[in-house]
């Protein structure tokens, strides 16, 4: 079948014009990556090959998310690396906007908070990393660490970098969070092991462990609300 070129398409449904039209929500996510990548290859529209894209992801962004340059490169014939990158940066910056709208709602009054601040920093990750959440005594949000960066398997979480933190702004209580990228939610032996030394070492200076969450994908595992802590 011969490739019919965007250029050839109604003014209305290309999707530059599209959005030019009838605004940037009318666009479905194929048709904002297109815009993205601007061409196809020889035998499908930028639009197609989207579409094959977003299919070979599962239709899910969060997923497409966590494809690497090399990913793209190798298995879409007409993405090379400087298309692949655009795609990657535009993730990111949907990521990072996401992450500071959840970083603005400061409150932390229960998991699905804590979770909820989380979620946007670690979801795409195809390794470990922590991250520590310092409240003050209303259970507000002063600063947001990141505690250590690993691999598939794990990572080295050091006790003391998070309570000098915690004392230099003056928190009164952690909440930790870390990712597990199988999506498996069962704390490991080594989370558990983190949760028990940093609660014990906070709790010489008057500070609270709150809960550990472990963000796998759409769920989440909370120490607190399981009783660990």
């Amino acid at each position: 079948m011969k490739k019919i070129s965007i250029k050839e398409w109604a003014e209305e449904d290309r999707p530059r014009e599209k959005m030019m039209l009838k605004g940037v929500s009318a666009l479905s996510d194929s048709e904002l990556l297109a815009i993205l990548i601007g061409s196809g290859n020889d035998k499908e529209s930028a639009v197609e090959l989207c579409k094959r894209i977003l299919q070979k992801a599962g239709n899910n962004l969060n997923k497409l998310g966590r494809f690497s340059v090399n990913d793209l490169v190798t298995n879409f014939r007409g993405i090379g690396p400087a298309k692949a990158i655009t795609i990657i940066a535009a993730l990111e910056l949907g990521r990072r906007r996401k992450s500071e709208g959840a970083v603005n709602r400061k409150k932390i009054t229960s998991s699905d908070d804590a979770y909820a601040v989380f979620y946007p920093v670690l979801v795409d990750l195809n390794h470990e990393e922590t991250w520590a959440l310092l409240l003050d005594r209303s259970n507000k949000v002063v600063a947001t660490l990141q505690v250590s960066r690993g691999g598939i398997s794990g990572t080295v979480v050091d006790i003391r970098l998070i309570l000098r933190e915690a004392i230099s702004h003056y928190a009164s209580s952690i909440v930790l969070g870390h990712n597990h990228p199988s999506g498996n939610c069962t704390p490991s032996a080594q989370d558990t092991a983190i949760s028990k030394k940093l609660k014990e070492a906070a709790r010489w200076m008057d500070i609270s462990l709150l809960d550990h969450i472990i963000v796998c994908g759409e769920t989440y595992y909370s120490f607190a609300d399981n009783g660990m802590i």
